[in-house]
């Protein structure tokens, strides 16, 4: 296929070159949005007269046919060209005559391949917000499922005080409710239209460019032609919302792994999402949880790659600008599977309770709760704090729990304990006293899960 900027240059492209050159590989992706672009380009020609009525219409119904042809798979993408704008050019050419030349006025690639990113983007933000609201419903319905069942919270891995499996749970779902408002605000920072740009410096051509915006849905324009062309933020907004989202199923990930595990069995994952040893024939093991929190490093590459590429690139377009789609592309694609996959696992995970209560009666996690005591019987908190740990103490050297001590032996540290401190200690007691909000008592917990409720009923209001 002829270059189209073959004219200025005495002999073609080394094949190597041309290769390494070519984009059609990965911005085939975008060839809808492509496409879509144009037909509004044409439109826009015809109503500022730069081109007629009729080369428009032809233009635009070519442009369909070619949409069409593509999506029944009658007309296959070419990979000699290269890249989806010089394409779909030369297939609207070899359709309809001189006419499909007049596509390109007052419009470059540098500007056409801008506003084809955003709109692609756009879509694909729109599609991992819908995933993402999915997960925090399935986590929204297991905290109800489990509101009550008492486990261990942890602060540096160790048993530090009793919270509810469902209060755990809504801590994620608060996280991906943050990471909803991330994307969408990247994509209304998105939203404005770069075409009509041209090259760098805008057109002689007295051309529309609110007119292009609106009919492809944008907010807006951008106001500055070379920004228009060599702004890639958006890219990186967006990147950086993924990572965090991917950050967010990691941590998620490495939880399901160690309470999957025989050193704590608080869950079950359903046999789907779970794989065996070719050798151990014992073994169910987390793999898609493992693999999401690998490939959370896949999408942080990605998001490192196109900041690299971006920190020295002066204005306006440089090729180098090429390498945002696949760091995109990638990470857009990594993130969807990995939703997809990590929420029906979530919906299907079973909670054991009575070893996630166990572990709770182990660890002296009501300690806390035993110093409040004192301190409601008038002792200054450090005094308190010192006299339980002196208890604590006591109890590791004579392998004793809090619960078993006996009435005798706590007078012998503090002349302040009565029979009602078995009552003020004991694990349902401990939940259900942390009423502030945002706490794992019931009132508290059912507040967070109506809070979600009402979160996920206003976004599929929206969506």
């Amino acid at each position: 296929m002829e270059k189209m900027w073959a004219g200025r240059f005495s002999k073609a492209l080394d094949k190597e070159a041309d290769d390494f050159n070519s984009s059609i590989h990965f911005d085939c992706k975008m060839y809808k949005q492509d496409i879509t672009g144009s037909m509004e380009h044409a439109a826009m020609l015809s109503a500022c007269n730069i081109i007629s009525q009729d080369e428009s219409l032809q233009i635009i119904d070519g442009l369909q046919t070619i949409l069409d042809d593509i999506d029944s798979g009658k007309l296959a993408i070419d990979t000699d060209a290269e890249d989806i704008h010089m394409f779909v050019e030369a297939q609207l050419t070899k359709r309809i005559g001189d006419v499909g030349k007049k596509l390109h006025t007052a419009r470059s690639r540098n500007d056409q391949v801008a506003v084809d990113i955003r709109l692609y983007l756009r879509d694909e933000a729109d599609e991992v917000i819908k995933l993402v609201l999915e997960l925090i419903e399935v986590i929204n319905e297991q905290a109800k499922k489990y509101a009550g069942t008492i486990m261990p919270g942890y602060t540096h891995l160790q048993r530090a005080q009793p919270v509810t499996f469902g209060h755990h749970l809504l801590a994620y779902a608060m996280m991906f409710t943050r990471d909803v408002g991330r994307l969408k605000d990247a994509k209304a920072r998105m939203n404005y239209s770069p075409l009509g740009c041209c090259a760098l410096a805008g057109t002689t051509y007295n051309t529309d460019r609110e007119m292009t915006a609106k009919a492809l849905g944008f907010d807006g324009v951008m106001l500055n032609s070379i920004d228009g062309v060599s702004d890639r933020d958006f890219c990186v907004e967006l990147m950086s919302a993924f990572s965090l989202i991917m950050m967010h199923l990691s941590r998620f990930s490495e939880e399901i792994i160690l309470w999957s595990s025989w050193e704590f069995k608080f869950i079950e994952l359903d046999d789907s999402y779970t794989t065996g040893s070719s050798i151990m024939p014992q073994k169910k093991n987390p793999d898609m949880a493992e693999l999401v929190r690998g490939k959370t490093g896949r999408v942080y590459g990605d998001l490192m790659a196109l900041l690299t590429t971006l920190k020295g690139i002066p204005l306006a377009y440089n090729k180098d600008m090429q390498e945002d789609k696949e760091a995109i592309f990638d990470s857009v694609e990594t993130v969807k599977k990995c939703l997809r996959v990590f929420t029906p696992m979530i919906a299907t995970m079973k909670a054991i309770e009575e070893n996630m209560y166990k572990a709770a009666q182990n660890g002296f996690i009501n300690a806390t709760d035993l110093a409040d005591y004192l301190v409601k019987q008038g002792l200054p908190f450090r005094s308190a704090y010192k006299t339980v740990g002196q208890i604590v103490a006591y109890c590791i050297e004579n392998k004793k729990v809090l619960e078993a001590m006996s009435l005798q032996e706590y007078k012998n540290f503090d002349s302040n304990f009565e029979n009602d401190l078995y009552e003020a200690i004991s694990l349902e007691t401990c939940v259900e006293k942390r009423i502030s909000l945002g706490g794992t008592s019931k009132v508290s917990v059912e507040k967070q899960i109506d809070y979600i409720t009402e979160f996920l009923a206003n976004e599929k209001g929206v969506h």
